[in-house]
């Protein structure tokens, strides 16, 4: 698999818990693809690509390493993208 609907790759990536929530998101302009804002939960996202993600309380910079047929644990959610953002010491 070398794409993946953006809502989707949201969901499986345990970004939130509904795939419905994942479209929403998506839908009301919340989520940057290599920095141009994307309102189409059905765009298709390829390894390499940066997502911004701007939730409720924070913002989350994922870069796009994986993708999966299926939504697993955290675990293998992480295994998914690379968290960008510095962590805080």
């Amino acid at each position: 698999m070398d794409r993946q609907r953006l809502d989707k790759w949201v969901w499986h990536a345990r970004i939130v818990r509904t795939r419905a929530d994942a479209a929403a998101l998506v839908s009301k302009g919340r989520v940057r693809i290599n920095g141009a804002r994307e309102t189409s939960p059905g765009h298709g996202v390829k390894t390499g690509d940066v997502l911004t993600i701007a939730l409720d309380t924070r913002v989350r910079v994922l870069k796009v390493i994986a993708f999966a047929e299926r939504r697993g644990d955290a675990e293998v959610a992480h295994h998914l993208y690379e968290d960008l953002q510095p962590r805080p010491d």
